[in-house]
């Protein structure tokens, strides 16, 4: 038999004399289990610690994304509040130009195919009296169609009705441009409700 080994106990301030009596084996076992109590609640603090640290990094992480999110929300706000007017003029100011300018041409442009078509059948070009000497000068201009010109002062400026016989045709660059103001003012509209909701 191995030699015995007396500690002191401790935890008992009232049994001051008293001494434990154990074997080397004993003391090793004892030890080990110690050894393997320490581990493990180091263990146990290391996962926890890195638990922990891994949960403020999902944290900050959240955060950070929803501000980055607020402010891309903000910033594209900012942006498509500055265009609003810029896009609104545009449809009140630039286009109606551009179409009084190109309406000649988007005539032309119809009416050739129809003449072809027709072959020699008169076509009666109804058109505001504004835009009249621009498009019948395009249209006669070194071309033998047979055209006649009606003045309709209720037509808008982008508005030409051709007739052929029975036939009509309409160009309405009237409503394309009006089409196009709804769409941009629809789409303010259902930004400034997001923005109101969100």
């Amino acid at each position: 038999m191995g030699s015995r080994f007396q500690l002191e106990v401790f935890e008992l301030p009232d049994v001051t004399g008293e001494k434990v009596d154990c074997s080397a084996a004993d003391f090793e076992e004892m030890r080990l289990a110690a050894f393997e109590k320490g581990y493990t609640a180091g263990w146990d603090d290391a996962v926890a610690a890195q638990d922990a640290e891994s949960s403020k990094l999902r944290t900050d992480l959240a955060k950070n994304l929803e501000e980055l999110g607020f402010t891309y929300h903000e910033a594209r706000h900012h942006v498509l509040s500055a265009m609003q007017p810029l896009l609104r003029d545009m449809v009140a100011k630039v286009l109606p130009a551009i179409a009084r300018e190109s309406l000649a041409r988007v005539v032309l442009e119809t009416v050739m195919p129809l003449a072809e078509e027709m072959s020699g059948a008169a076509i009666t070009v109804v058109v505001n009296p504004i835009n009249r000497p621009a498009v019948e000068e395009l249209l006669t201009a070194g071309k033998s169609l047979p055209l006649t010109f009606v003045e309709e002062p209720s037509l808008g400026e982008g508005q030409v009705y051709l007739r052929m016989g029975e036939a009509e045709s309409r160009i309405d660059l009237d409503g394309v441009i009006a089409a196009i103001g709804d769409a941009v003012a629809g789409f303010f509209a259902m930004q400034n409700e997001v923005k109101d909701d969100g």
